[in-house]
């Protein structure tokens, strides 16, 4: 299933080009049978449930509603054999969540992927020209 493009990358300032005229960017993500199932939103709003053993403080730290990071969290939940982030609710101390280990391998995974999507962007950009040879 193909991604969804929502438009939000359209507001951001585009990064320099570190000096060449063209430069080939792009995203990676994980589809699954429901649509997006792992991208760099979701492996960071994970990261953030690390740091800070909540999903309402790591959905604040991202700018993101509650409801829109359990709606992220749900799905790969769903998806995945096993899930990702584990819930825990109230008591003296109030609830949290943790990042399972198998959240923990995706993140990992993830972040290999993007590193070697990267490079390959690279080798790309360095191939650019739009002079034609023998001239």
């Amino acid at each position: 299933m193909p991604h969804k493009d929502t438009g939000k990358n359209k507001k951001k300032k585009l990064p320099s080009l570190k000096g060449k005229p063209y430069e080939v960017r792009g995203r990676i993500w994980l589809d699954g049978k429901e649509g997006t199932f792992l991208g760099h939103g979701r492996v960071l709003l994970m990261e953030r449930i690390k740091k800070f053993g909540s999903i309402t403080k790591a959905a604040k730290s991202m700018d993101m509603s509650y409801r829109h990071a359990w709606r992220l969290i749900d799905s790969m939940n769903k998806q995945s054999p096993h899930p990702f982030v584990m819930t825990t609710t109230g008591g003296k101390k109030g609830g949290g969540a943790i990042v399972t280990g198998h959240g923990e391998r995706a993140i990992d995974l993830f972040w290999k992927f993007n590193q070697e999507f990267l490079e390959f962007l690279e080798i790309k950009t360095n191939m650019i020209t739009f002079e034609e040879e023998g001239r």
